[in-house]
């Protein structure tokens, strides 16, 4: 067992000059990486901003950190230096010689002074507030200084990050919603008059504090990577970015929609026109038929046809107008509600159509069918029989006479058809007419 001092056993020269070629290495390590850290540009601009929030109270803190950092490093430095010297004395160092740099390589011979104010601003110091100076290892003073190192990067890092990301990007999205605006205003979207334009003031103000939000407190809008120890492990937080964004596009689609508007408005207008005009002529079609079924059909009732509604083309009279005054954001949805409307009104103009005339077409269908039983009687020459001729003529009489009963003319249609299927030997006569088949030919 070798010679012991309170650092422990004696180093041999062997072991001293390893411990110093390590050391220098970490000390070379450890000054690249505080110069680099000195230079970073998140640690420049956090010295020139104007701080709020969370960024500022970790910022004292990190500047803390940063200063207590250059502490340790030239006390580190110096100790390193020492042991330098006491090893250049002499070739083949004397017991003395290594007694003196176990000590200082092994043992808690650094003193770092001064620095009280600067390790009670430091948060990952614990219980060094009160003291004026503080003894260490050099390998102490390396933990402490990496431990330090890392939350202040840590810091800087996440800063940087966000001033890189955020500000640039609602920059650009700003000058979009600037174009945005402009264009809206060309085509009646404003405030007040129109939602989108009250969107568009309302993204306004939203990005303006963002952005002053994102300079003053940026880590206010960081968000860390859960289990990651590297400096700067984590993402910007784009959470408000991202929802203007999107509400900044619904409002270009919709303000794109008042352009299409604004470009098809006349085709629109015309197209509409002609729909309602198509369903003013078969509403006024259906008149004038039901009052031929009136006088042509008896014991019918025939549905009431109602004139064209009049609030339609006063709707239309306005969309006109907010045409001719540029009103685009009105003329929009009025527009998209008038095509529906019409488009409905002309259908149910048809349909009235269709339920007006369906006794006609009752009609119409009977003496179709009469007739070609008269043609097939005819081919088997039976046209001549009285019975046949007698039923015939009844029924003929009643579908060309008015009025005429339509359910008395289809009992007569079915006595000659039964007459005739006796004569024909077919036995087979077409059933009674349901309801549904009264209804006249489907629209």
């Amino acid at each position: 067992m070798g010679v012991t001092d309170p650092a422990g056993p004696v180093m041999d020269r062997d072991e001293v000059d390893r411990a110093l070629a390590r050391l220098g290495a970490e000390h070379e390590a450890i000054e690249t990486s505080l110069l680099a850290l000195q230079d970073h540009a998140g640690r420049r601009l956090l010295e020139g901003a104007e701080l709020t929030g969370v960024t500022k109270e970790r910022w004292t803190a990190a500047e803390a950190s940063i200063t207590l950092l250059w502490a340790y490093f030239d006390a580190y430095t110096d100790a390193l230096r020492c042991a330098r010297d006491i090893r250049a004395r002499r070739r083949w160092s004397s017991r003395d010689d290594l007694v003196e740099l176990t000590e200082l390589l092994r043992g808690e011979s650094v003193t770092v002074a001064g620095s009280a104010t600067a390790t009670a601003a430091a948060p990952t110091l614990q219980g060094a507030a009160s003291k004026l100076s503080e003894q260490f290892s050099l390998v102490t003073l390396v933990d402490r200084m990496n431990e330090l190192y890392a939350t202040s990067l840590d810091m800087v890092v996440a800063s940087d990050a966000v001033w890189s990301a955020l500000p640039a990007r609602i920059d650009l999205l700003a000058a979009e919603l600037q174009r945005t605006r402009q264009l809206a205003h060309s085509v009646g979207v404003r405030p007040g008059e129109h939602p989108a334009g009250d969107d568009l003031e309302r993204i306004t103000r939203t990005l303006t504090h963002l952005r002053g939000q994102v300079v003053s407190d940026p880590l206010g809008y960081w968000v860390p990577t859960q289990g990651s120890s590297a400096p700067g492990g984590g993402r910007p937080d784009t959470t408000v970015y991202d929802r203007e964004a999107r509400a900044l596009e619904d409002v270009r689609r919709e303000i794109d929609a008042v352009l299409t508007v604004r470009q098809d408005s006349e085709q629109r207008l015309v197209k509409l026109r002609d729909v309602l005009s198509r369903a003013d002529r078969t509403l006024a079609e259906a008149r004038t038929a039901r009052g031929e079924v009136l006088a042509k059909i008896a014991a019918t009732e025939v549905p009431v046809v109602s004139g064209p509604p009049t609030v339609l083309q006063e709707q239309l009279a306005t969309a006109a107008e907010y045409r001719r005054h540029a009103q685009w954001h009105r003329l929009s949805p009025l527009l998209e509600s008038l095509e529906q409307k019409a488009e409905d009104e002309l259908l149910r103009a048809r349909e009235s159509l269709t339920a007006v005339t369906a006794p006609l077409a009752v009609r119409a269908e009977l003496r179709g069918r009469l007739d070609a039983y008269k043609a097939k009687v005819a081919r088997h020459g039976l046209a001549e029989d009285p019975f046949l001729i007698e039923r015939y003529d009844a029924a003929r009489r009643m579908l060309w006479s008015a009025p005429c009963d339509l359910r008395v003319a289809e009992q007569a249609v079915l006595r000659y058809q039964h007459a005739a299927a006796e004569m024909l030997g077919s036995g087979r006569v077409p059933g009674p007419r349901g309801p549904e088949d009264r209804g006249g030919p489907r629209a």
